[in-house]
């Protein structure tokens, strides 16, 4: 029997879809040992929640027994690395972040440790919460929305400047996972050109000029980060609508708000930062052609239903010796 444990907090029903996977799981589920649930799809669980000393004691006792894990308890590094010490039998952790190279990395793990474990990240889960919220943020500044919400709060009913379409528009996609992929099918069905770009194909610098609208889905590396810097943001076309549902630290943000002040960038719709919670003296809080989103673009209420998913496959896979859906690189850690 290979032991799987459920280290994050997830609905029974889904915990019995893994248990149809096949027989020779024994999926080992203990909800009262796990934070409760926030919102849908809370993966962490209720930070002021914990366990009396005899409900941890027996968590310990669970997760030393895995030989898989589902999550990462708390969403913690230190926590993943605690489960890994403790479980000398673990061979495979199913992540529930599409990010989760971060955690891996973060968890400083022994060159022994990442050799040892196999680790899959849910990246692929989350293409159709973020494209959406991709084109959202290309609709609500090509549609004007700030200068509507203005007159809004003014009560203030005046004609303006007729308001830009996507059709004909061009977007570029800097990033071509599953993620960048859906934005640019989306960005097709609404009739823009669309430019795609991957971290080793395309020249980027050529093509961003082009583009009315940039989308960064990139995950960070020590490749991209800091790719979108100052040099790169002024030759971006003027009034260009900027997206990023990627990882913050892409970008120079510091150069962005100077894009943004500027109006050179007419608006930045942004689910990522580079230091997250996004501190309070940061000017992306204040500017108005700025739709500021706290890392959460892509919850849904289909996402745990889709992280299962594909945890059941790799469960399949495991089983069966196959490789993994979305494993981690351990030395990228991507």
């Amino acid at each position: 029997m290979v032991s799987v444990v459920i280290a994050t907090p997830v609905e029974t029903e889904l915990v019995e879809m893994l248990r149809a996977v096949d027989s020779r799981l024994e999926v080992l589920f203990e909800p009262e040992l796990l934070p409760p649930a926030r919102y849908p799809s809370d993966h962490g669980g209720d930070p002021g929640w914990s366990r009396t000393p005899e409900q941890e004691e027996r968590f310990r006792a669970l997760v030393a027994r895995a030989e898989v894990l589902y999550g990462i308890p708390r969403e913690e590094p230190a926590q993943l690395a605690w489960a890994i010490r403790i479980a000398p039998e673990l061979r495979f952790v199913q992540c529930t972040y599409a990010g989760a190279g971060q955690q891996v990395a973060a968890a400083e793990l022994t060159r022994e440790e990442l050799d040892r474990i196999a680790f899959a990240s849910s990246s692929g889960v989350h293409a159709t919460p973020l494209a959406e919220w991709s084109l959202f943020g290309i609709l609500a500044f090509r549609k004007g929305l700030p200068q509507l919400q203005r007159d809004q709060r003014a009560r203030h009913w005046a004609p303006h400047a007729p308001v830009d379409e996507l059709h004909g528009a061009t977007v570029l996609v800097v990033g071509l996972g599953a993620i960048g992929r859906e934005v640019a099918r989306l960005a097709d069905a609404f009739g823009m050109h669309v430019l795609t770009v991957r971290r080793s194909e395309g020249d980027l610098d050529d093509l961003l000029p082009q583009a009315d609208a940039v989308v960064v889905t990139l995950p960070l590396t020590h490749e991209t980060r800091g790719l979108i810097d100052r040099r790169r943001i002024e030759s971006m076309r003027p009034g260009v609508v900027f997206v990023n549902v990627g990882r913050g630290a892409v970008v120079d943000e510091d150069a962005l708000v100077d894009a943004l002040r500027s109006g050179h960038v007419r608006g930045a719709a942004l689910d990522v930062f580079a230091e997250e919670p996004l501190p309070p003296k940061s000017p992306l809080w204040e500017l108005e052609n700025v739709i500021v989103s706290p890392h959460t673009a892509a919850l849904s209420s289909h996402e745990n239903e889709r992280i299962v998913q594909l945890f059941a496959e790799n469960l399949r896979r495991y089983l069966a010796g196959e490789a993994l859906l979305s494993r981690i690189d351990t030395d990228l850690f991507y």
